[in-house]
């Protein structure tokens, strides 16, 4: 069978086609399933830059692999300040994999109702905020309740899930309720249940998940997104770029500049910690 019998097949199902085909043949409706969001993407990307503008912050949260999207907004090459990462080590740390800071810990603890309070209550989080909330499943604890958090005190939710694997995935949360319940915007990665997305022959399972290229396409096309936006009103982030497109003096410059913008908005996070009662002053705020 030729190479272009192999490259149409859009499944990836024939037998003849080499894994890395296969892997790419699902990547690329990956894509499509993400272009067909546009109008979702500009959505998120009018709350985060009107947060961003007004002085706040875009607070972002994943546990598990969906870390890996949290710092891929920032810091990083091609990103700028005015997202907040909050990244729990306790519920992302992978790499020992087993015993002290474990694998098996981290799933645990990820499904700990309360937690999800304890991380924001750190914060001074205010309405004119806005939150990036991401669960592939939707269906963990912890990433439910921190969306429940942000609404709460009046911030809009912005949740990534992977839709046709949310749906088929069960939910731990004591109401029942997933992420997708919980937020504003749903944006979806577009894998399959399972995340994982190549059939072998003699294998029982699929392997090479997809929810990483998926919501990496998604945060890259809101960060472009918000970039314009603010552009557009006259301000300049402060993006941060490799020496080698703009030379080191230049490089430097702005790397210093971002990460002291980046201080001085999560500096304005912690001035009135403590301050709000227990009812749910916010919820008042959200609401007028």
């Amino acid at each position: 069978m030729n190479a272009e019998r192999r490259g149409a097949d859009p499944a990836g199902a024939n037998d003849e086609a080499t894994p890395t085909r296969r892997y790419l043949s699902r990547a690329m409706d990956l894509f499509r399933t993400v272009a067909a969001q546009e109008e979702a993407i500009a959505r998120a990307a009018d709350w985060f830059a009107e947060s961003i503008a007004r002085g706040r912050v875009v607070h972002t949260f994943g546990s598990g692999h969906s870390r890996i999207l949290v710092e891929e907004l920032w810091p990083r090459y091609g990103s700028f300040p005015g997202f907040h990462p909050i990244v729990e080590l306790s519920l992302t740390f992978h790499t020992q994999v087993v015993g002290a800071n474990g694998q098996r810990q981290a799933m645990y603890l990820e499904n700990v109702s309360g937690l999800a309070e304890r991380i924001l209550r750190n914060f001074d989080i205010r309405p004119e905020d806005s939150a990036l909330v991401i669960s592939s499943s939707g269906g963990n604890v912890v990433p439910i309740e921190v969306a429940e958090g942000f609404r709460k005190r009046g911030v809009r939710v912005v949740a990534i899930i992977g839709r046709a694997h949310a749906e088929r995935s069960s939910t731990r949360h004591a109401k029942g309720l997933k992420l997708s319940d919980v937020a504003d915007l749903i944006l979806d990665t577009g894998i399959p249940p399972g995340d994982a997305m190549v059939e072998l022959p003699g294998l029982e399972t699929p392997v090479s998940p997809g929810s990483t290229v998926g919501g990496v396409l998604i945060v890259n096309a809101i960060k472009a997104e918000v970039a314009a936006r603010l552009v557009a009103r006259g301000i300049e982030p402060p993006v941060l770029t490799a020496s080698c497109v703009i030379g080191p003096e230049r490089a430097s410059r702005i790397f210093e500049k971002a990460y002291d913008e980046h201080a001085h908005r999560l500096a304005r996070l912690f001035e009135r910690v403590g301050d709000e009662s227990e009812n749910g002053e916010t919820e008042e705020r959200r609401s007028s």
